[in-house]
């Protein structure tokens, strides 16, 4: 057995995106479901943030946001699960880095590095999105990754996707 799976007080941090169908209803019910998985609890909530989609420019704004939650399960289970919940939420991958209704990334799990075919911590992109950096700052400023890059230093050398506050459901 390895320290995460003996380890009943994990602590992760998820990325939460949507662009499509409602995208602000979509991450509050995504964050309400995350919530009532079993053994986990959301301990914070960041800010949502809107945004120039980073793939094709012929889609709607992005809205993210991150959540920290304590959890039981592993980085595997914990995957398996937000993705049941993306599916039950009606995501479906029409093209890379294209629309969806919602997104669910693992960011941050204890201080871990997992590198596996289906699953990457800390997220393989963190350093270039200030869409995810900037929730993440909101929610801990001390974060580090677990080599020891500050998350605070990241965001001020990560390129600029016209990251703005969230403002209305009709933003």
């Amino acid at each position: 057995m390895n320290q995460t799976e003996i380890n009943a007080e994990n602590i992760a941090y998820i990325g939460l995106g949507s662009n499509l169908d409602a995208p602000l209803i979509q991450i509050t019910t995504a964050i309400k479901a995350i919530d009532l998985l079993p053994d986990t609890t959301v301990l914070a909530k960041a800010p949502i943030y809107k945004s120039k989609p980073l793939g094709p420019q012929d889609q709607p704004d992005f809205y993210n946001t991150a959540i920290k939650v304590s959890t039981s399960s592993h980085p595997e289970m914990l995957l398996k699960l937000l993705q049941h919940i993306e599916i039950t939420l009606g995501r479906v991958k029409k093209r890379h880095w294209g629309e969806r209704c919602i997104d669910l990334d693992i960011l941050l799990f204890n201080n871990e590095q997992v590198n596996l075919p289906h699953l990457t911590i800390p997220h393989a992109e963190i350093r270039n999105r200030d869409f995810v950096l900037k929730p993440l700052l909101d929610i801990c400023q001390d974060l580090t990754l677990p080599n020891g890059e500050v998350l605070r230093d990241l965001l001020q050398q990560c390129p600029c996707n016209n990251l703005q506050p969230a403002t209305s459901p009709t933003d």
